[in-house]
């Protein structure tokens, strides 16, 4: 098991941005492939974005894609969401999540095995 801590959430104004960042203890982290999940209340958890173990592929939900970027600092044990262009319909607690392989394969919760506890963003409109 890894142990994840995510920070970077808050109140933002529409178009607006935030970097999320979440950072790993535990074991190698290059073994992880790892992703960002985002739940919104009332609603399931949602799958966001994903890199692989290097950091040379990426994965986004369509909803995000071209306004989201997912990265990776294997020394710092940090992964990265960079979040533009921001939209009320954004606003959801967001949570890190590793998976016990260094290849994203499918992005469905249930394919990552470690979790963090997760930092709100609210964007306001």
């Amino acid at each position: 098991q890894v142990q994840l801590v995510e920070s970077g959430g808050g109140l933002v104004q529409a178009g607006g941005s935030l970097r999320l960042s979440c950072v790993a203890s535990g074991r190698t982290f290059s073994n992880y492939a790892m992703g960002w999940f985002r739940q919104a209340p009332g609603k399931e958890r949602d799958f966001v974005a994903a890199i692989d173990g290097i950091g040379s592929i990426t994965s986004y939900a369509a909803s995000v894609k071209g306004r989201f970027g997912i990265a990776r600092d294997n020394a710092k044990n940090t992964v990265y969401l960079q979040m533009n262009n921001l939209k009320p319909e954004d606003t959801a607690v967001y949570v890190c999540a590793a998976k016990l392989s260094p290849v994203i394969g499918g992005t469905g919760p249930s394919g990552f095995g470690s979790w963090g506890q997760g930092t709100q963003v609210t964007v306001s409109s």
